[in-house]
């Protein structure tokens, strides 16, 4: 298990924290286990490169005609 140490926490916000906790009747360090469990559970994952470019460019997506093909050119002769 890792520790984590919060510095210039508001005594506001840890006061809440504490209340809350009480509440519930568990400590401190087990209410905020609790909130970053939820919080991080919750959180949707961000898309990938390749799907934000294409949200990002999906308002000027057109549909380009493909040319045909055609055969290759024949090599270059230096005789």
């Amino acid at each position: 298990m890792a520790t984590l140490t919060i510095r210039q926490l508001e005594e506001t916000l840890k006061a809440q924290l504490r209340i809350r906790a009480a509440e519930k009747g568990h400590s401190m360090e087990e209410e905020v286990r609790q909130i970053l469990r939820q919080t991080l559970s919750q959180t949707p994952p961000k898309p990938g490169f390749g799907t934000a470019a294409a949200q990002h460019f999906a308002p000027c997506a057109t549909d380009l005609p493909l040319p045909e093909r055609q055969l290759p050119r024949p090599p270059v002769s230096f005789d």
